[in-house]
């Protein structure tokens, strides 16, 4: 079979038990600050495991990417250097919400492996859960019973907490789990050692491909365990490691998974698969890499310099090092791999195929980048004198850090040298980091505590920003030294941050106490609805009049709304390309990221505005249409935005039905003429291929523009009222350059009288020619030309100090012969030297540095401190 095939055969087989085939969820995690990236197939359905949520299907099958590569299960270290871990992975998974449980489930898995993909019975192993008598649960033999039914006992393993019992963090659901492992050594070497005792020993080719996990609980802060409403099935499969079982290979990398991608990588590297295992590693790094980075950019996260992007960008960069130092790729190649990756995900996930260009151009500028940096990083090495012959902690961590070397990569080059590194130092330096980070961004929750009963909050902000509402739970979260309170309602008029919009602020009146709280901020988390307050009300039990803050409302629904109208109408001026890749809609100001590979120049961003300020002078109606089907509503033509994930009922926001039609859940003015007049304030590039507009509208377009006619009126009254501004302006602006001109000339020619008058002022102190004087000119460059003119003229044993106050800003310049840098003096730290008697800082080449300052009455006692070092 071939992986296409595998794939489907098991949606099938799960889809013939009566379960609803479902899509993926992006990789990208939004709305859960426990998780950057999907590290499992179960996390798109927490909130239904935790009850927060309406169950819609009972039964659900899928083929969900996952990115293991941060928090607790972290495997990239071992990509490539195994035959089977992977960054980007695909978990085949059937569910039970609350439907069938452990019986069913080792049923069909056990019917599925063995009668549909024809696994030999002899090479299967499973595991239970042993118990735990430190967290109080006990054995499973519910699942020890039910898999005596299809396979001996004694192929029947019992697990420990690590192996049998999976959790998803720190926190959330978990329960006990059942492994299937397989055995795929040859006939001979299974006659010499019992499969059984390789199960979860890291053997190679005895390895784990399914886990039924059977949620019964929640981990709750507290690290205690509390029962979850219902009981749940989490199944999970690795697709990768099934096709490797089922293509009879030894490693998940001879399948054609990865084959085809491999294969490119070889032709062109121009190196066998199979003869050299460093090429081999590095080709295997790459083929993985290359579909995380990928479907990562597709999901709607770009490579940066912070969290998830980080991530993104050291999976990038550590596949270009392998490709650099192994395989000799010089110039970037790793972006050639995605037009075939597009391909072959085609119809199973085609986030990535409808979004192909643009993928590859924001990897090769991510490649084109990194290749710069990797070369400057070789010459620092290159440069670097090490102390024993071991490379410094710090050292290693500035190349990690600043230059993006792997350590590995820092090792490889030490050892080449016969160096070793320092690594408990660069641990020390990375641990300080990840303290500092951590600090910064630690949130401490408590559990929630239950005031009313029940399940979830009902939204009714579309229509009312007010609601007579209860408290259903409440919690206490600190972070960064402050403590707030998180509320959940059983209704609320608060929209929730989400799609790029700010949540509500308002109040929670307790009429019945005449107490008010303030609500600061409104997210989403899980499913829930999450009100933020800096005090609890009185009487938690009471009933509470929750009202928004309608003005600010009205501000950011204005933004929203303009925001939309923008997106259709950069696509009617720039083209089809155009794509939403983020926005922040505040009361303040709307922000836009959108793919286009060039600057929009002020012509076409002129054109956009105009189109934007037509639709509202139309005053266009809102067609608001909830609970649309979504495969309906894609037929319509509206747009969605890749990255995010839609339910089978969405809702789509149409402003003129052949101009704007967009899925969203934000809120929305009635008619574009609330939206006032907008406003573009700026554009430029955030990321390869990603360009910012940020704009305004209404009031704060209002008061702009008011800005600025006021500043035309003050400039008119300066310039004396001229009837054309433009050409007054540019009439002082060259009457400005012309005696700026004389005046340099002016500096120049006094510069040369003071040369010969400065060099007769020269001391002879311990041989060396001693220059220390204040001198009046005007400007840097003239200070700087006098000062190469007397070191033109005094080669030897010259320390020239000049000191000057420019505009009532002290200046200092140190000048030195060739020959005193050789003997170890240094201008640069000279002058920071100095500096401080001007209070204030520079630095410099060893030979000339200048420096600036805020008290000019420091100049001559720097000049008198100078001399000290001659001394």
């Amino acid at each position: 079979m071939t992986s296409r095939e595998i794939r489907q055969a098991f949606l099938n087989f799960f889809k013939s038990k009566g379960h609803e085939i479902v899509p993926s969820a992006p990789i990208v995690v939004k709305n859960d600050p426990t998780l950057m990236f999907t590290n499992a197939g179960m996390n798109q359905f927490k909130e239904l495991f935790l009850g927060e949520a309406p169950i819609k299907y009972s039964r659900v099958v899928d083929t969900q990417r996952c990115l293991r590569v941060s928090g607790k299960h972290n495997d990239l270290e071992e990509v490539g250097i195994d035959t089977y871990h992977h960054t980007m992975f695909e978990m085949l998974g059937n569910w039970s919400f609350g439907d069938y449980f452990k019986k069913e489930a080792i049923a069909w898995s056990w019917e599925l492996l063995t009668e549909v993909y024809k696994i030999d019975k002899s090479r299967l192993y499973v595991t239970v859960f042993e118990g735990d008598l430190n967290e109080g649960l006990p054995e499973d033999i519910e699942a020890y019973n039910f898999w005596k039914e299809h396979i001996d006992p004694a192929r029947i393993l019992k697990g420990n907490k690590k192996d049998n019992f999976w959790e998803m963090g720190e926190t959330g659901p978990c329960g006990p789990c059942s492994e299937i492992h397989v055995d795929c050594r040859s006939d001979q070497e299974r006659e010499m050692i019992d499969g059984g005792t390789l199960v979860n020993a890291d053997h190679p080719q005895v390895i784990e491909i399914w886990n039924n996990v059977f949620m019964q609980f929640n981990r709750l802060k507290d690290g205690s365990l509390q029962a979850l409403p219902a009981k749940h099935v989490d199944t999970g499969m690795g697709f990768e490691r099934l096709v490797r079982v089922l293509q009879n290979k030894t490693s998940n990398y001879d399948t054609d998974v990865f084959q085809p991608l491999i294969q490119l990588i070889a032709v062109a590297a121009k190196v066998q698969y199979g003869e050299n295992e460093q090429q081999d590693i590095a080709m295997r790094v790459m083929a993985d890499h290359i579909r995380a980075i990928s479907f990562a950019i597709a999901d709607g996260q770009l490579p940066s310099n912070n969290k998830a992007g980080y991530v993104i960008r050291r999976i990038l960069r550590r596949a270009v090092r392998y490709a650099y130092t192994f395989l000799n790729f010089k110039e970037p190649f790793l972006n050639t791999l995605v037009p075939s990756l597009a391909k072959q995900f085609e119809g199973v996930f085609d986030e990535l195929y409808k979004q192909q260009d643009f993928v590859q151009k924001v990897v090769l500028e991510e490649e084109l980048s990194f290749l710069r940096t990797l070369v400057t990083g070789i010459q620092r090495f290159e440069n670097y004198h090490a102390d024993q012959h071991t490379v410094n902690g710090d050292f290693a961590f500035e190349l990690y850090d600043t230059y993006g070397f792997p350590i590995d990569l820092t090792g490889l080059m030490a050892r080449e040298k016969g160096w070793e590194v320092d690594m408990k130092g660069f641990e020390t330096a990375l641990n300080k980091q990840k303290e500092r980070s951590r600090a910064a961004t630690t949130i401490d929750a408590s559990d929630w505590v239950i005031v009313n009963q029940g399940e979830e909050t009902l939204f009714v902000g579309y229509d009312s920003l007010t609601a007579k509402t209860k408290i259903l739970k409440y919690r206490k979260v600190s972070a960064k030294g402050k403590s707030q309170y998180q509320l959940v309602l059983s209704q609320t008029p608060f929209y929730a941050e989400g799609g790029g919009q700010v949540g509500d602020r308002g109040t929670l009146i307790d009429e019945a106490l005449n107490e008010t709280i303030q609500i600061i901020d409104t997210k989403k988390e899980n499913g829930l609805i999450i009100h933020f307050s800096e005090k609890l009300p009185s009487h938690l039990e009471g009933v509470f009049f929750a009202r928004v803050d309608g003005t600010r409302r009205q501000d950011i629904q204005g933004n929203h709304s303009a925001t939309h109208l923008l997106h259709a109408a950069l696509k009617q001026v720039l083209g089809a390309h155009v794509n939403q890749k983020g926005s922040l809609v505040s009361d303040e100001l709307l922000r836009f990221d959108f793919s286009h590979f060039a600057k929009v120049s002020d012509k076409e961003l002129m054109e956009v505005e105009q189109i934007v300020n037509a639709k509202i002078r139309e005053n266009l109606a809102l067609v608001e249409q909830r609970n649309m089907p979504y495969d309906d509503a894609i037929a319509m033509g509206v747009t969605a935005l890749f990255g995010e994930k839609y339910g089978d009922f969405v809702r789509v926001i149409i402003f003129d039905e052949n101009f704007s039609k967009e899925l969203c859940g934000g809120t929305h003015v009635l008619y574009t003429g609330n939206i006032g007049f907008f406003k573009i304030l700026s554009e430029g590039a955030v990321a390869a291929g990603v360009r910012r507009i940020e704009a305004i509208t209404g009031r704060r377009a209002e008061a702009f523009v008011e800005g600025q006619e006021r500043l035309i009126n003050e400039l008119k009254d300066l310039l004396k009222n001229p009837n054309d501004l433009s050409i007054a302006v540019t009439n002082l602006l060259q009457e400005n350059s012309k005696l700026k001109k004389e005046v340099e000339k002016s500096s120049m020619e006094k510069a040369q009288q003071l040369k010969q008058v400065l060099i007769e002022k020269a001391v002879d102190i311990n041989g060396i020619q001693f220059i220390g004087e204040r001198v009046s000119l005007s400007t840097i460059d003239a200070i700087k030309n006098l000062a190469f003119a007397i070191k033109n003229a005094i080669n030897n044993n010259l320390f020239l100090v000049l000191a000057a106050d420019l505009d009532g800003k002290p200046n200092l310049t140190v000048m030195l012969s060739d020959d005193l840098v050789k003997h170890g003096l240094d201008a640069g730290k000279i002058v920071r030297e100095l500096a401080k008697e001007i209070k204030g800082g520079g630095g410099g080449q060893p030979f000339f540095a200048t420096a600036g300052g805020k008290d000019s009455s420091g100049l001559a006692v720097a000049i008198e401190k100078a001399k000290s070092f001659v001394v």
